[in-house]
């Protein structure tokens, strides 16, 4: 009944090396936000500013992350008893509404600029945004490997991208307006951005606030949690099921077990280590299973 093979469980999801990664990301964006944001203010593009403005809490955004992973390194205390992971989760959430504020500035602006148009340079708006495909490229490749495995890395990697594509596009605008004189198209673009960034930012935000509520996890599906331990001999029904997240890259679980009456103490012990072992599998690492014989009822419903 016990699992003696000795595989590891590498899909547990180990995110505790990337503090390279997320020093290089901040420093390569803080860099550029100083240049893009000094431009922008220079030559007087809304554009620029807005989008220096998105770098800059995505460099808020790096930097709680890189202190929320810090912080999951931290031994249990008395007092947090399951030390400092939902850190994670919180510096995702504090990120997503951070971008949104972000947005609504920037729109607010770009809508006084479409209806005043500025005239500006289109020239150097283009060389800038072009650096900056460079800098968001770079740092979401940093994080390309591990994106699948955290909310937190997801959402860097997500918004890096996200930047790249947007100075893309500024490029693109300021080539136009080199050509056309059409100053309007920068408060355009700065709208657009916006756009993009609150489309990347709204799953960040949901997710992020289910984690906070003890929802469930995206990657946790509980239904096929209770038919794969079900299947496990011995196991008569699992009932009273909660799932929730510790932090952005690891869940927990409670239940209660029914188990056949004809078990011994050993039997018991080693299918309970069994379960906990399947539930491993299910991306599921800290369980607390209370085992019962025949008839059980609760007082809530059951899972």
């Amino acid at each position: 009944m016990a699992h003696n093979h000795s595989h590891d469980h590498s899909h547990q999801m180990n995110v505790t090396n990337l503090n390279r990664a997320f020093y290089i990301g901040i420093g390569l964006n803080l860099v550029f936000v100083i240049v893009e944001a000094g431009y922008g203010w220079m030559y007087n593009s809304l554009s620029l500013l807005s989008d220096a403005g998105h770098n800059l809490s995505d460099v808020m955004s790096l930097v709680l992350s890189l202190i929320a992973f810090e912080l999951v390194k931290r031994k249990p205390t008395s007092t947090y008893t399951y030390g400092f992971r939902r850190a994670t989760i919180l510096a995702s959430l504090i990120n997503a509404v951070l971008l949104i504020f972000a947005v609504g500035f920037i729109i607010y602006e770009a809508v006084g600029r479409f209806m005043n148009p500025q005239p500006l340079e289109g020239g150097v708006v283009s060389v800038v945004a072009f650096v900056g495909i460079f800098v968001n490229g770079i740092t979401a490749w940093l994080f390309l490997k591990d994106k699948e495995k955290d909310l937190n890395v997801k959402g860097a990697y997500l918004h890096m991208v996200a930047d790249a594509l947007v100075s893309l596009a500024v490029v693109i605008g300021g080539i136009i307006i080199i050509y056309t004189n059409w100053f309007w198209l920068d408060a355009l673009l700065s709208i657009l951005i916006g756009i993009v960034i609150l489309a990347g930012t709204w799953s960040l935000l949901t997710q992020s606030l289910k984690l906070s509520l003890d929802g469930v996890p995206e990657n946790i599906n509980p239904e096929k949690v209770k038919q794969e331990i079900l299947k496990i001999e011995g196991v008569i029904d699992f009932q009273h099921v909660h799932i929730w997240a510790l932090s952005t890259t690891e869940n927990a679980l409670t239940a209660h077990l029914q188990i056949s009456e004809n078990l011994s103490i050993p039997e018991i012990e080693n299918l309970k280590a069994t379960v906990k072992h399947e539930l491993e599998h299910l991306q599921i690492k800290h369980s607390t299973i209370e085992t019962y014989f025949g008839e059980k009822h609760f007082e809530e419903d059951a899972f």
